[in-house]
């Protein structure tokens, strides 16, 4: 049996799995993948604010590369409590690699570090989104399965 939207062989023996579920396994079945697809929402969601801030950041860089030394500046030590410094070394930058800790590194080396996570990031991005799809066809697919076997079991009582 090929699939219902012409789709490759795959496609078309999952189905008759799905078919041959019980209306009980079927509902099971769809919570169970709505979930997962909801999970890789969330990661998505995850990896866009993670790509966001390590644009931020490389803007940060850029603009900080622009500053000469001795510039007054306001230094951040949390996310709202700022501190007055001033700029030393525009070369060198702390770098935060996770858990806590921080690398130091030339401003080059800082930029090819936001440029090497961006595109990690994106990269598995890409992949989510195309496992996120699939997820959600199985999910539909099942839904739809799930409905005709209401509708005949409705129709037979």
């Amino acid at each position: 049996m090929a699939s219902r939207k012409g789709g490759s062989a795959g496609e078309g023996v999952r189905s008759l799995e799905l078919e041959k579920m019980s209306v009980e396994q079927l509902k099971a079945f769809k919570e169970q993948t709505d979930m997962e697809v909801n999970l890789l929402h969330d990661s998505l969601n995850n990896i866009r604010t993670a790509t966001s801030r390590l644009d931020i950041a490389t803007a940060a860089l850029h603009d900080l590369s622009l500053r000469p030394q001795g510039k007054k500046m306001l230094v951040p030590l949390t996310a709202s409590l700022y501190v007055p410094g001033t700029l030393d070394d525009a070369d060198k930058v702390l770098v935060d690699v996770g858990t806590g800790y921080f690398i130091e590194k030339t401003m080059a080396e800082g930029k090819d570090y936001c440029d090497r996570k961006i595109k990690l990031l994106r990269s598995n991005f890409d992949q989510l989104i195309e496992i996120a799809t699939k997820k959600k066809k199985v999910a539909d697919e099942a839904g739809v399965i799930l409905q005709a076997k209401l509708k005949q079991m409705a129709a037979t009582t």
